[in-house]
């Protein structure tokens, strides 16, 4: 399980869901592919909606944990690909919606010109650490 932390002395999450600093305790660490907003048969979903985007992303990653005996709550750190500055309070909104704060995980934010096809709007590059007796080797 991982514990995340925000110091007093440094400025704070505001109410958004992320941690300033997440230890990590003894697990599988998870590495995730880049999770976009596309279904089963690569379909968009919500196209020119950040937050429905988010959304199936998130969603995506779950389904993947899931696979091999993790939640949500075992991601540690995520990277969030984005491009237009006006989705940040919907990425976050959304993000409060799956993880709270202390134990969300370490994020970082990066605004990019574009993702893979140009009906993308938002990119999620999640790391989870599950821990061993939950851990289950995943069916190929």
């Amino acid at each position: 399980m991982a514990y995340g932390f925000n110091p007093p002395s440094i400025w704070g999450p505001n109410g958004r869901a992320f941690s300033q600093g997440v230890i990590a305790g003894e697990g599988v660490t998870l590495y995730i592919t880049g999770q976009v907003a596309w279904d089963a048969e690569s379909n968009v979903i919500g196209p020119g909606d950040c937050a429905a985007q988010m959304h199936k992303a998130i969603e995506n990653t779950r389904a993947i944990l899931e696979a091999a005996g993790g939640t949500l709550d075992d991601i540690v750190s995520m990277t969030v690909y984005f491009l237009n500055r006006e989705d940040l309070p919907a990425i976050q909104q959304v993000r409060s919606q799956y993880f709270e704060t202390p134990s969300a995980p370490a994020s970082i934010l990066i605004q990019v010109p574009g993702l893979v096809i140009p009906e993308l709007l938002v990119e999620i590059v999640p790391i989870a650490l599950i821990p061993h007796k939950r851990f289950k080797r995943p069916e190929v």
